[in-house]
């Protein structure tokens, strides 16, 4: 058997970042960094060409000269992120060591890896826009519009002939695919990803990438241990749409690879070890700053979070209540959960108003619940996790 071998190690990784570039929103970024150069641990040199304009030809001195500015900026990586994956030697055979753990990383790379990288690039790229006032406010009821908004203010930056993409997130995506308007002009295109090619949708060949809101915010918190993974940021906004030129940033990853142990090799434990690393970031050249435009949801900011509560088992009572404000029209959605990480998220029914009762039936135990803000139907914020005990 060969698990740990090198050939097995390059043929898991370069499957692995074939099944990132098929299922990650923003992987074709990836595609512009060829000219990128590492100089150091951390930093990356990404060349920004500027040139200067024509100039009259002069029949006895001929040529005007010009120059060519050559930027080559320096960029720091933020990006450094891993895990180690065991799978106990008794939970397979021999043969299906491969097999088994092929699937493993690959599912780990879909559920874990992709959707991280994925809100860590697009919260980058929202932000920016933000900052730098590039920024439209449209109406929900008329996406259509809001998206050929967007597309002119890209356009009157970077001109007509630069191909665009668009990223929707779930809840216009949904709008637009009920506008009766479009049926007339989307169509399906042959997006390029790396070595992949996608079928996507696209409007007068501006290629549409939906992505679940849950990856369209501003802002992360990316956790840095524990049981990792990332959450919205403090105050952070849905991003409806994004529109950009394809090229218009850069996804540089200076590491993505793993190393495999066998239980012979793993001194920790009678296990197969998988080690994966990925160090990544994005940029954006100075002279792309402009061309990055986002319609953004107002901003709400949850000023009280749901406190947990210890309550008796027969005789319940209380309730669990949360404050938000917004410049939105704000309603309330509550939900269970499996832990205080809010993973496996049940949708209550009818439990819709800023406070939540405490069910009386609930028996000795623990139980988790959060409440998600949503603000003019369409963008939403969790808030804490509260966990009430029955005892």
């Amino acid at each position: 058997m060969a698990i740990n071998s090198i050939e097995n190690v390059t043929k898991y990784s370069n499957e692995l970042d074939r099944m990132f570039a098929q299922k990650s929103a923003t992987g074709f970024f990836a595609d512009n960094a060829l000219s990128a150069k590492f100089v150091g641990a951390k930093t990356v040199i990404i060349p920004d060409v500027d040139f200067q304009g024509l100039a009259d030809y002069d029949r006895d001195t001929g040529f005007t000269r010009g120059a060519i500015t050559v930027s080559n900026t320096s960029y720091t990586m933020a990006m450094d992120r891993a895990r180690s994956l065991q799978i106990d030697r008794e939970d397979l055979t021999e043969t299906g060591v491969a097999n088994l753990a092929g699937k493993i990383l690959g599912e780990y790379v879909r559920t874990k890896v992709v959707p991280e990288c994925d809100a860590y690039v697009l919260s980058k790229l929202g932000g920016l826009a933000v900052s730098r006032s590039n920024t439209y406010e449209g109406d929900a009821e008329y996406p259509l519009e809001a998206l050929f908004a967007l597309i002119n203010k890209v356009q009157s930056v970077v001109g007509y002939d630069e191909e665009l993409v668009a990223f929707v997130d779930s809840y216009m995506f949904a709008a637009l695919q009920n506008s009766t308007e479009i049926s007339r002009i989307i169509s399906v295109t042959d997006f390029k990803q790396g070595d992949v090619y996608l079928k996507l949708k696209s409007i007068n060949g501006v290629t549409i990438i939906p992505v679940v809101s849950e990856r369209m915010k501003t802002s992360y918190k990316f956790n840095p241990d524990g049981a990792g993974g990332f959450i919205p940021g403090e105050n952070a906004r849905e991003i409806y749409m994004m529109v950009c030129p394809k090229r218009g940033a850069h996804l540089v990853k200076k590491t993505e690879n793993m190393r495999i142990f066998t239980p012979e090799q793993n001194l920790d434990a009678d296990a197969y070890k998988f080690d994966y690393r990925i160090y990544y970031d994005v940029f954006v050249n100075k002279s792309s700053l402009d061309s990055i435009w986002a319609w953004v949801s107002p901003a709400v900011t949850i000023t009280s979070q749901p406190e947990s509560v210890t309550v008796t088992e027969g005789s319940i009572t209380g309730s669990l209540s949360v404050a938000a404000e917004s410049d939105g029209a704000i309603t309330y959605q509550w939900y269970s959960c499996d832990n205080a990480n809010g993973s496996y998220p049940v949708k209550i029914k009818k439990a819709i108003t800023s406070t939540f009762t405490i069910p009386t039936d609930l028996t000795a135990g623990t139980y988790h619940y959060f409440v998600k803000v949503f603000v003019d139907g369409c963008a939403g914020m969790n808030s804490a996790v509260a966990t009430v005990t029955v005892v």
